[in-house]
């Protein structure tokens, strides 16, 4: 049987810290939802000209899937922050207290070392992108450290909101899985 979870969005008390780490992923958030408007506006535009003005499109495929792929990424932190990532709660509801904290301190250290190695990756993809020069085989032919910039900013950015939340966790601004059971 499918239910709404109990976990809330992420807390953050008074540490000055967790809030401005909030506040740096509902930025994200906000961005990401603006690229989304943004690749919106350009796939109407494209249809205008294709199907209305019978011309041809060179650049707004391209943008349109950087955007949307960008987007994603920028706004991985947000949806965290926000507890909307895919959650099975079924063993952290099941567990006492005490354990529901291991489980939690466990999952938020595995959580952060796979995106640390994601970052790790990401910011090196990024740069091969920018020190090499490449381009894309497109007529647009974009600077592809442009959209690839996204990789690392959003595994980054994501890292922070990971941190954070381990942060609070360890300092009882906020419940393991954000459940109040």
């Amino acid at each position: 049987m499918a239910g709404q979870s109990a976990a809330t969005i992420a807390k953050t008390g008074n540490n000055p810290f967790l809030r401005a780490v909030a506040g740096l992923s509902t930025l994200a958030g906000w961005c990401a939802a603006a690229m989304i408007m943004a690749a919106v506006a350009i796939t109407c535009q494209m249809i205008v000209i294709r199907f209305v003005l019978n011309g041809s499109t060179v650049w707004q495929t391209e943008a349109v899937i950087y955007l949307v792929i960008s987007a994603t990424l920028i706004g991985l932190p947000y949806v965290q922050r926000l507890r909307g990532h895919v959650n099975v709660d079924l063993i952290p509801i099941s567990l006492p207290p005490r354990a529901r904290f291991g489980l939690a301190v466990l999952t938020s250290l595995l959580s952060i070392s796979i995106m640390a190695i994601m970052l790790w990756y990401g910011f090196e993809y990024w740069h091969f992108a920018w020190d090499r020069g490449w381009r894309s085989d497109t007529v647009w032919g974009v600077r592809l450290w442009i959209p690839y910039l996204a990789i690392p900013v959003g595994f980054a950015l994501f890292l922070l909101q990971l941190i954070a939340d381990f942060v609070a966790l360890l300092t009882g601004a906020d419940k393991p899985f954000g459940l109040d059971l």
